[in-house]
């Protein structure tokens, strides 16, 4: 769909330059003689050229690393060019005004040339594939043109030395103020990394990560033997409770008090009074001075003896009463006893020790990827500030050798020569652009006189602005298409006037294709109204010169052909034409009918067979008041009744009301429109004055169309070649 849009506007725009080709050809010629005369008068222009290459360093500075990233050529950004930025180096205003100021350059008036009329002279190109620039000066004076591009290309050279100088002199600043805060960044570290070990006691990580494993299975299997000794010991210790009927203490207290003299001895003492006692009792009542003497050592014996007791380790828990016989308790197993005992807390304390270690192993190896992590870090940090330190130790005696260096990166590989020819591409150049802008300037005007013109151009504007049925497309004669007026309106308008010359073409040539488009022109008034037939057809026009007597004529002849009986009655009593067509004389007709000067038989002249003609006649002075009267009324149904056809030769409707008249009359009015004589407003008008007066239009014929200026001549033209072929008989049963 949108090709085809495409191609429809593409064919009016061919259209619009075939019809406005004249002036549009004027106006390309003249920009074409101004540009042509330019160029004779322009003085010839010398351009002289040079070229430097670029390396990505300079000779001297690739000997250290630092001086490569000085002389490197490096883009700023992603998408930036390190030679575009060289261009702009050498056009640098300072550069240009250097040049100037050195070579004392002047304009045609003799005052010193502006830097930027200086720059419009001056070219800097990179040469595509290569890191080279070409420098290149255009002047009237070869050997200037030289000269400028020599001076320009030692002034950048100069400029890159001292520049890559400058850099490293900046950067060497830059160096010395960095190393001490370097230096002290990395003593820094070196501290911390040294406490941190201190203060976790951290020697190897890794190995003693390996080694706590280790450490750690050894100490649970050591737990789990310590455990198992444990039980058994306790198991002995509970067995030795239940014999001696004590616990652990109280064993070795036992152990310790029979151990002890001083016990034994206040022990003997105090069983002897305790003896001596039970056998005075016997002999003596209590209240005996014996008695009360006994009872009383043995107090003072018993006092002795607890003291004793409580003076042995272990004695204040120990009491006595008078059934503990020490001397009866088995010794060898108390011994055993307190042997086990010990041995039972030994392995108690041993489990404990154990439990405590393998604790602090785990505590330890749980704290290890923490420790790893920060010593990690802390020896990272000291790696890179040692780096950070020796990089730029390195590079300050890098660039100490590069800033005694005295080479660019960029050197002259062709000088500048003076150039002994001119240019003549800008010739090439202006001719090119004239070329150019005559074509555009000549279509501008085209389009410019186009939108100028109001007239209608084509059949489908005819069709879009009437609105009325097309029964006929009727192509321009021959002598119309080489009218001299053809550069002041489209090609389509010449020759609108009606001619004075006979034009019946379907008489004359019948075997053309304008012959045969007035045959189906008649073949489309036959199909209008199948079950009424047309009887008087009125022929009519918006303005005059639209070609409305020539169709009405070659129509009648058409019919005439067919063998039907044709009226064909001029009664455009303003200009009549129809006499002049037929080459009849004009003294009587129908203005002389209608006011009873002359009979209807001696007005109507046989033309050719089946063919009748009634001229105007005199032309009176008011042409409308005998259309209106009851005369033309009676006429026209007696025209009806004797012709087959009647073809009423109308003026046009911008001239008077006659053909509105007429056409009440008659069937119907057949409306003749002519491409570039028709304008949009005549046609607002003539359709205004159909409706108001309630016309029955038939329908309408666009006359003298070209078929080379019509975009779709094909639809409507039949192939001249095929109608030439056509005997009149077989037209005559086509049509």
């Amino acid at each position: 769909m949108e090709s085809a849009e495409t191609g429809i506007g593409f064919q009016q725009y061919w259209q619009i330059l075939k019809r406005r080709w004249l002036p549009a050809l004027a106006v390309f010629g003249c920009v074409l003689a101004l540009t042509s005369y330019s160029v004779l008068k322009e003085k010839p222009v010398y351009e002289a050229e040079g070229k430097l290459l670029f390396k990505k360093t300079n000779p001297a500075s690739a000997l250290t690393e630092l001086g490569k990233e000085i002389g490197q050529l490096t883009p700023a950004a992603e998408q930036s060019n390190p030679l575009t930025t060289e261009i702009e180096l050498i056009r640098s205003v300072e550069i240009a005004a250097k040049t100037i100021n050195n070579l004392h350059l002047k304009d045609d008036k003799g005052n010193v040339i502006t830097i930027k009329d200086f720059l419009k002279k001056l070219t800097v190109t990179p040469i595509r594939g290569a890191d080279i620039l070409t420098v290149s000066y255009k002047d009237r004076k070869p050997k200037q043109a030289a000269d400028v591009v020599g001076n320009m290309m030692n002034l950048y050279i100069e400029n890159n030395v001292k520049v890559n100088r400058l850099e490293a002199v900046a950067v060497r600043q830059f160096i010395e103020k960095k190393l001490p805060t370097a230096e002290n960044s990395m003593r820094k570290a070196a501290a911390q990394l040294s406490a941190f070990k201190e203060n976790n006691k951290v020697v190897n990580l890794e190995e003693e990560a390996r080694s706590a494993v280790s450490v750690m299975a050894r100490l649970e299997t050591q737990i789990d033997d310590a455990k198992s000794d444990l039980v058994k010991a306790s198991a002995k210790s509970q067995a030795f409770q239940t014999q001696l009927q004590m616990n652990p203490q109280q064993a070795l207290t036992a152990s310790t008090l029979s151990q002890s003299s001083s016990v034994q001895e206040a022990l003997k003492e105090y069983q002897q009074v305790e003896r001596q006692l039970k056998l005075e009792q016997n002999r003596y009542l209590d209240t005996s001075p014996i008695i009360t003497r006994l009872e009383t050592k043995k107090s003072t014996l018993k006092a002795l003896l607890d003291k004793q007791i409580q003076q042995v380790p272990g004695g204040q828990q120990q009491g006595y009463d008078g059934n503990l016989q020490i001397g009866e308790v088995k010794p060898k197993l108390i011994e055993e006893f307190v042997k086990v005992e010990v041995e039972r807390q030994g392995l108690a304390q041993r489990v404990s020790i154990l439990l405590n270690a393998l604790a602090s192993y785990k505590q330890r190896v749980h704290n290890l990827p923490k420790l790893e992590k920060e010593q990690r870090e802390l020896s990272r940090k000291l790696q890179e500030t040692e780096s950070a330190y020796a990089e730029l130790q390195k590079k300050l005696q890098e660039i100490r050798i590069a800033e005694s260096q005295k080479v660019g990166n960029a050197r002259i590989i062709q000088k500048a020569s003076v150039p002994q020819e001119p240019i003549s591409s800008r010739k090439s150049l202006l001719l090119v652009s004239g070329s150019l802008l005559g074509t555009l300037l000549g279509i501008a005007t085209a389009l410019a006189l186009e939108s100028q013109d109001k007239s209608v151009k084509t059949i489908e504007e005819a069709k879009e602005l009437f609105g009325f049925t097309l029964l006929g497309v009727i192509p321009a004669h021959k002598f119309e298409k080489n009218s001299w007026l053809n550069f002041l309106r489209p090609s389509s308008a010449a020759g609108d006037s009606e001619p004075s010359s006979r034009q019946i073409v379907v008489k004359d040539t019948p075997h053309t294709n304008v012959s045969a488009a007035y045959r189906m022109l008649q073949a489309n008034l036959r199909f209008l109204s199948s079950d009424t037939e047309l009887k008087v057809i009125v022929v009519s026009s918006s303005l005059p010169h639209e070609g409305k007597s020539t169709v009405a004529a070659n129509l009648a002849a058409t019919v005439a052909q067919l063998g039907r009986k044709v009226l064909l009655v001029d009664a455009d009593m303003h200009r009549p034409v129809q006499h002049r067509i037929w080459e009849l004389p004009n003294q009587v007709g129908l203005s002389n009918v209608i006011v009873g000067q002359a009979e209807l038989k001696s007005a109507i002249a046989q033309v050719m067979d089946n063919l009748d003609v009634l001229s105007c006649g005199v032309i009176p002075p008011n042409p409308m008041a005998l259309l209106e009267s009851q005369r033309i009324t009676s006429l026209i149904k007696q025209f009806s009744g004797n012709y087959d056809l009647v073809i009423v030769d109308s003026p046009s409707l911008n001239v008077a009301a006659d053909a509105l008249i007429l056409g009440k009359k008659a069937d119907g009015i057949l409306l003749v429109a002519r491409p570039g004589v028709l304008y949009s407003g005549n046609v607002a008008f003539a359709k205004d004055l159909l409706k108001k007066s309630s016309q029955h239009v038939l329908g309408m014929v666009v006359n003298g169309v070209s078929p080379k200026n019509e975009p779709h001549s094909h639809y409507y033209f039949t192939n001249e070649s095929y109608t030439q072929v056509q005997s009149p008989s077989k037209n005559h049963k086509r049509v």
